[in-house]
């Protein structure tokens, strides 16, 4: 089942961060206007979030979509936060007021989740039960090229009733191969090894080495629920327990796709967009100077336009980065009848040198001459 949970008191605080001028609030609202990657199709961020959810054991388990500002009571003490711990600090976390802040983690949910009707009734009657959430979380952070502020995370968690199910560290294990061989394909080669977690104890983390080179990096998490945790949450924990994993999907799409930098997932160029698929190796965008040349002509009326972008991949092979309509119109009077006029301007880059202006003249005579030719049009 599909679960947003309602915003009304987020609306009230986004109001009154629109409402201020101040440095801080101007960001936060920068951040917040950001899109979703893990909602947003063709990003593969999106794409990994598929993958997880349709994991056969994941498949009946509920997805709620929560606030992305929420008092620090949620995000710290229901999780087990220690007081001191760095994220309750202005210095890591992005606060509203002294007791909202921008959400941290997506394990929030347990909370949220835990209030819905539905779940409530299926507890009372001990019927285990299982939720993933995934979106936008916030944190400060360093810059360099694997940390950005604003970064997507996913959890997943499943309780049942111990006299059922006691959760065990196999459990743990058996979650995260399935998510990693989601992730990465069933070749991929994975370790575990004990970790600590806030809200779970014991705890995992799972090493993978996608190529087989004996490169190790470490991507996800899990852990059995913490009893006191449960507690707080309004589950009693002499009767019920359960797993949970939470980790950030940038880590995973960019050991994917051996991205050399975050932001990539967030280009609107097209010439990395079309290179983020799981699974692909990027070959780095040209840092080689565009050079720049228009062409126009008059064709007949039935001109198709892709048809001439084939053409030009013909003439100029992976030397053109762009193809680009300038104007099209008509005048029967200096054309003639059935005649219209078209121009681009054609971007020639290469990917792994730099062109002169005679190899582009080259190119875009002979560009010109094929499109003579080929589509019986005049070169203006």
């Amino acid at each position: 089942m599909e679960i947003t949970v309602s915003r009304d008191g987020e609306r009230q605080l986004r109001a009154d961060v629109e409402n201020r001028n101040d440095f801080e609030a101007l960001r936060i609202r920068r951040y917040l206007a950001m899109p979703d990657l893990s909602r947003t199709v063709g990003s593969p961020i999106h794409e990994l979030t598929e993958r997880i959810r349709a994991i056969p054991g994941f498949k009946e388990y509920d997805v709620i979509n929560v606030p992305e500002i929420m008092s620090t009571d949620i995000v710290f003490d229901l999780f087990d936060f220690p007081k001191d711990h760095p994220a309750r600090s202005r210095s890591d976390s992005y606060f509203i007021d002294d007791v909202h802040v921008l959400r941290t983690h997506t394990t929030v949910m347990w909370y949220y989740w835990l209030k819905e009707k539905s779940v409530r009734e299926k507890i009372a009657a001990g019927t285990a039960v299982g939720a993933i959430s995934f979106g936008k979380v916030y944190r400060k952070d360093e810059i360099d090229r694997r940390h950005m502020n604003v970064f997507h995370q996913i959890d997943g968690w499943y309780l049942a009733p111990k006299k059922e199910k006691s959760i065990t560290i196999d459990d743990l294990k058996k979650v995260l191969s399935d998510i990693a061989i989601a992730a990465f394909g069933p070749k991929v080669k994975y370790r575990f090894n004990p970790d600590i977690f806030p809200y779970t104890d014991p705890s995992l983390e799972m090493e993978i080495d996608k190529d087989g080179n004996n490169t190790w990096v470490e991507v996800l998490g899990a852990g059995v629920v913490k009893g006191s945790v449960l507690d707080n949450l309004g589950v009693d924990s002499s009767v019920w327990n359960g797993w949970a994993f939470g980790f950030g999907l940038e880590r995973l799409a960019i050991i994917s796709m051996e991205l050399p930098d975050i932001r990539l997932l967030w280009s609107s160029d097209e010439r990395v967009k079309k290179q983020l698929t799981l699974g692909a190796k990027f070959k780095e965008v040209s840092k080689y100077p565009p050079i720049v040349r228009d062409i126009s002509f008059i064709v007949a009326k039935g001109f198709v336009p892709n048809n001439y972008f084939d053409l030009v991949r013909e003439v100029a092979g992976d030397l053109v980065e762009q193809v680009e309509l300038l104007d099209t119109y008509e005048n029967e009077k200096k054309f003639g009848a059935g005649k219209v006029s078209y121009a681009y301007r054609i971007t020639y880059r290469s990917i792994d040198k730099t062109l002169t202006n005679e190899e582009v003249s080259v190119l875009h005579t002979n560009l010109e001459t094929a499109t003579a030719k080929n589509f019986d049009a005049v070169i203006r």
